[in-house]
């Protein structure tokens, strides 16, 4: 073996011995010099301090300024709110019920349908039966309108029978809109104990949150003064 292949075989063993030396041998730990003697004292001495969390203060909600220190004024009270079914007021009645049941707890709030008057809620009774009459003309005039007493069914039978499924679509649309148009009422009451304290017939507007929380709220006090007045006297 030449020089250059000692030198490349004798240089992996020598690696790996001092490194097995290393594994059995540990190094003496540093001497601790007077410096760190009063580092360890300065650390010692002042002790760290933890920054105090201070709770997250979150903003309560406020109640309602009407019938403050009268107690739960909402028990034994009930709330009708009478309002179009078809005229799609459903939501706003909802959102007032949430209101008044969060504003006065115990309260009690009732949803129904306020019809519309007697004449409008016969003529929609109506309606269906010109419907049905007009679409079974366009299907079966030839044999309905002999039996009439007509020799020849009218020009605007024909006309109607010429365009026959959008005849009977439109006879459809329309009836339903002439019915869902007497049957609404408009109608947005609201009743505290059977006494009216707001009418969208007779002011043509809804009511705001804040008022209708507000009215109902004097009224509701109101009968409570007058409930503890009568029970002392």
């Amino acid at each position: 073996m030449d020089r250059s292949q000692i030198l490349l075989l004798g240089l992996p063993i020598f690696l790996f011995c001092s490194d097995i030396l290393n594994l059995f041998t540990t190094s003496p730990p540093p001497k601790p010099t007077p410096n760190d003697h009063h580092n360890i004292h300065k650390f010692q001495t002042k002790p760290q301090q933890v920054p105090q969390q201070q709770p997250l203060q979150f903003p309560t909600r406020k109640s309602s300024t009407i019938g403050r220190g009268l107690g739960n004024i909402g028990f034994g009270n009930v709330i009708n709110i009478n309002f179009c079914v078809s005229c799609s007021y459903r939501g706003t009645a909802v959102t007032m019920k949430n209101m008044l049941e969060s504003e006065f707890p115990g309260i009690q709030v009732i949803l129904a349908n306020h019809p519309a008057s007697l004449p409008k809620r016969l003529l929609s009774k109506v309606v269906p039966v010109f419907q049905f009459g007009i679409i079974g003309i366009i299907m079966a005039g030839e044999q309905i309108f002999p039996r009439l007493g007509f020799a020849a069914p009218p020009p605007w039978y024909y006309s109607l029978r010429a365009n026959r499924f959008g005849s009977i679509a439109s006879t459809w649309l329309f009836g339903n809109f002439i019915q869902s148009f007497l049957q609404s009422s408009g109608a947005f009451e609201v009743f505290c104990n059977g006494e009216l304290v707001f009418s969208k017939l007779m002011e043509h507007r809804f009511p705001g949150e804040i008022e209708l929380r507000d009215v109902v709220g004097k009224r509701l006090a109101n009968s409570m003064m007058q409930l503890s007045t009568s029970t002392h006297s």
